[in-house]
């Protein structure tokens, strides 16, 4: 749900101080995952309507960890669509010790309104979990890969990347987070950057409230297209596991 990024995350620090407090922790399962959903409709002079949706989950077996997960975005001003995007990707990771690990990586793109309407990309590589101690714990990986990209007038490009991903959680409160995921894939045609910025604060159970701003950018567009596309949104989440 597109709003203005200062008053989400205002409402959601009074969320973060009033938070019922977590439960205590219980034995969990093999599966894991959350859903989040958000919607805003406004009517009068100016008919608006906002939806963003996500969903993610995860599978562990072992030294083994698999993820699927998808993304949706809708905006409409007056019956006019401002905003359409759609995200499927598939990871799985290999432990190798308490810290490294392996990856291989499916990712595909739609977004309407880019430079870049569609882009798939395949990559694998190395990982390494830099930081692990509460509050924080960080992430990174390098690989390379393939991109098959489909530009705004038609035309195919096929790259060679080099894809780098960074993510960052810092446990400020018992019930509050704050998210940040950054990831790079550079190839000779072009170069996609997308940075996710979210804070989490859990109302009740596994129900949370999250607001969110993301920003992707792809550096070789056609001119009169813009580069960067932002998303802010507030959603409501419910992880199992």
């Amino acid at each position: 749900m597109v709003v203005r990024t200062t008053w989400l995350f205002a409402v959601l620090g009074l969320f973060c101080g009033s938070a019922v407090p977590a439960a205590e922790e219980e034995d969990t399962g093999p599966w894991f995952g959350h859903v989040k959903f958000g919607y805003l409709a406004t009517g009068g002079n100016t008919e608006n309507s906002n939806l963003n949706s996500s969903f993610l989950l995860g599978y562990t077996a072992g030294k083994w960890v698999h993820t699927f997960d998808t993304f949706a975005i809708n905006a409409s001003e007056n019956d006019v669509t401002t905003a359409e995007a759609y995200e499927l990707g598939w990871k799985t990771e290999r432990n190798l010790t308490e810290v490294d690990f392996l990856f291989g990586r499916l990712n595909w793109r739609k977004d309407r309104f880019s430079g870049y309407p569609e882009q798939f990309s395949q990559s694998i590589g190395y990982g390494r979990r830099l930081i692990d101690r509460a509050p924080h714990t960080l992430n990174a990986e390098i690989g390379l890969g393939a991109r098959q990209a489909e530009r705004v007038d038609g035309v195919t490009e096929n790259d060679g990347i080099l894809r780098a991903g960074l993510d960052y959680k810092w446990q400020f409160s018992e019930t509050a987070a704050f998210t940040q995921d950054f990831v790079v894939e550079a190839g000779r045609n072009n170069t996609y950057l997308e940075s996710i910025s979210a804070i989490t604060a859990r109302l009740i159970g596994d129900l949370a409230l999250v607001a969110s701003h993301t920003i992707k950018n792809n550096s070789d567009v056609l001119p009169g297209t813009e580069k960067t596309d932002t998303y802010t949104a507030v959603s409501l989440e419910y992880r199992f596991q």
